[in-house]
């Protein structure tokens, strides 16, 4: 009993951490974010901080996962409302790319996250979406809409045309101009994998 309770607590102690880290990543960005404005307002101290997450970019690791896992939950929902698969997989990419305008999404995930913690499509949150765009190309093919073709090779084009135009929407000066465009062009760019193009 005194062991879950040892880690229910270690569990909460990272869930403060890492929800604290998120509104100051927001709010500040990453460099501006202080180890105080980390720490105070979740109650706690530095040493918890290092013990659980390393250091600042550690932490900065755990809140980019917790943001990517639920883009991807969200893009995945809203795929799965698309009627098929395909126009799911294209429901999910533009959904990926018009995350960019949230400010949170913007900041922490596709500003400050790849200048802190390096080329996102290493990220490993990144490996779980390639892997579903990869079963989903794999269907598609099988049923005949797609092209017989690689489907990690298409995955991965599919996965990074989303990631930067999602990445160029996040840094643009016109956000919403940018983002019809990107929208567009992925798209077009998706559509040169189908057997019988529309």
């Amino acid at each position: 009993m005194a062991g879950k309770k040892r880690s229910e607590m270690m569990e909460e102690t990272r869930a403060k951490l890492i929800a604290s880290a998120r509104k100051a990543f927001a709010e500040k960005g990453f460099a501006a974010a202080s180890m105080d404005d980390l720490t105070a307002e979740a109650g706690l101290t530095r040493g918890a901080l290092y013990h659980n997450f390393g250091d600042k970019r550690g932490l900065l690791q755990a809140v980019v996962d917790q943001l990517d896992a639920e883009m991807a939950a969200r893009a995945r929902d809203i795929g799965a409302k698309a009627g098929n698969d395909w126009d799911g997989l294209l429901a999910e990419g533009v959904a990926y790319i018009e995350m960019a305008l949230e400010p949170e999404v913007q900041r922490i995930v596709l500003l400050d996250g790849p200048a802190f913690l390096g080329d996102p499509s290493q990220w490993p949150s990144q490996n779980g979406c390639l892997q579903e765009t990869r079963r989903t190309v794999e269907r598609l093919i099988a049923q005949g809409i797609v092209r017989p073709l690689d489907p990690e090779a298409a995955a991965r084009l599919l996965n990074g045309a989303a990631l930067n135009a999602a990445l160029w929407v996040a840094a643009c000066d016109d956000p919403q101009d940018v983002l019809a465009k990107a929208v567009e062009a992925f798209r077009v760019l998706a559509e040169g994998l189908l057997a019988r193009p529309s």
